[in-house]
C-alpha cells in the first residue's frame, strides 16, 4: 500500500549572469538617479565657491543673506547689515546672487 519514495536527483546549480541581472539593473538605476546628480551638484558647488570674490552677494545654507567682505582659506566674512559682519564657513555658502539683490529685499 505504501509506495517507496525515491530521492530525486539534484538539479545542477545555475549561477550565471541572469541571476545577477536584477542587482546590476538596480545599481545602474541608483547611479543615474542618485549618485551622478549628487556628484554633478558637488562639482558645481565647488566651482561656485572658487569663483566667489569680495563684494559678491550670497545666501548661506541657513538662509542668511550678505555681501562677502573677506575671504580666507576655510572661512568668509559676510556683511549682513551696515557694520555688522559675521564669519561663516565657505562650505555653508549655498547660492551666489546677482549684484544688487540685497538692495531689492
Amino acid at each position: 500500500m505504501i509506495s517507496l519514495a525515491h530521492a530525486q536527483s539534484a538539479a545542477a546549480p545555475s549561477a550565471g549572469f541572469t541571476d545577477f541581472l536584477p542587482l546590476i539593473i538596480i545599481f545602474i538605476l541608483f547611479w543615474f538617479m542618485l549618485i551622478r546628480p549628487q556628484m554633478k551638484r558637488a562639482k558645481e558647488q565647488k566651482k561656485m565657491l572658487s569663483e566667489i570674490q569680495k563684494g559678491d552677494e550670497v545666501i548661506t545654507a541657513s538662509g542668511q543673506v550678505g555681501k562677502v567682505a573677506k575671504i580666507g582659506e576655510q572661512y568668509m566674512s559676510l556683511e549682513i547689515a551696515d557694520g555688522v559682519i559675521t564669519h561663516v564657513q565657505k562650505q555653508s555658502i549655498q547660492t551666489l546672487l546677482p549684484k544688487g539683490t540685497i538692495k531689492g529685499l
